[in-house]
Parts: structure tokens; C-alpha cells; sequence
């Protein structure tokens, strides 16, 4: 599947597309919801009035094509420089310039790590792994 069909079956539920794959996402529970609400709304109280560019939430990124992979982070921020001055209706093509992930309980490490590796290599130049239950954050 390529992202724009991706796109396409949004309104479907929460997915991801991993080389080309649809991976079903479950939704998040009170403290993942309640942690990247708090955390989105103090990043965006920063950016916003310094015009540094967006903060998002649950908004795709193609991290690659041909197979696509459309990754969603929990938040995301996007400089000004890169965004332009229209946001887009889609999907941003690249990576976001920070990509946050918080944890949930049935996540397994070694997909957050994939999905940090995946952010990196198509050009983040931060992550974050915020885990709410230790009340730390990996950089």
C-alpha cells in the first residue's frame, strides 16, 4: 500500500504503514492521552509565539517510498523553515524535526527503537521517548 492510499482509507481506525503494510494501532489509554496532551499544549505555549513553527499530534510523516512507510508520532514539531507558511491537507513528506513517542504499556522497546531509527534516518534531528509511568524522558 503507498501512503496516498493510506490516506485515502483514513476515518478507519488508527494505523501506520510499515514497508508498505498497514499496521493497526490501538487507542491510547488515559495516561498516554493525558501526557501528550500536557506536553503538546507546553510545546505549543513555546512555539507558537515565537513563530518557530507547528506542533502536531498523531499527523503522518513519510519517512519512506517504494515501500512506504507513514509513520504517525504522538507529537511532532515542524520548523517554520520546513513547513512553509501553508500547512498541508496530507501527509508531510520527511521526517519531523522532533518526533515524540510516549509509552504505553503494551509497547515493545524494540518497536519504539524502530521507530526511532526510522525517524533518524529519514532526517528528525531529535527524538523524545517520554515513558509517564518512570516519569523520564529519553532524548
Amino acid at each position: 500500500m503507498s501512503a496516498e492510499q493510506l490516506l485515502a482509507r483514513a476515518g478507519r481506525g488508527r494505523s501506520e504503514l510499515v514497508h508498505g503494510e498497514v499496521v493497526a494501532m490501538s487507542p491510547v489509554g488515559g495516561s498516554h492521552g493525558h501526557t501528550v496532551i500536557k506536553l503538546g499544549g507546553r510545546m505549543d505555549a513555546f512555539v507558537t509565539p515565537r513563530r518557530l513553527g507547528k506542533v502536531f499530534t498523531e499527523l503522518g510523516f513519510i519517512l519512506a517510498r517504494d515501500p512506504d512507510t507513514v509513520r504517525a508520532p504522538d507529537i511532532a514539531f515542524v520548523s517554520a523553515e520546513r513547513l512553509g507558511p501553508v500547512i498541508p491537507v496530507g501527509y508531510i513528506e520527511g521526517a519531523p524535526d522532533l518526533a515524540v513517542e510516549v509509552l504505553s504499556p503494551d509497547d515493545r522497546m524494540s518497536e519504539i527503537q524502530e521507530k526511532v531509527r526510522e525517524y533518524l534516518s529519514a532526517g528528525a534531528r531529535l527524538v523524545w521517548v517520554v515513558d509517564p509511568q518512570n516519569r523520564a524522558v529519553t532524548a
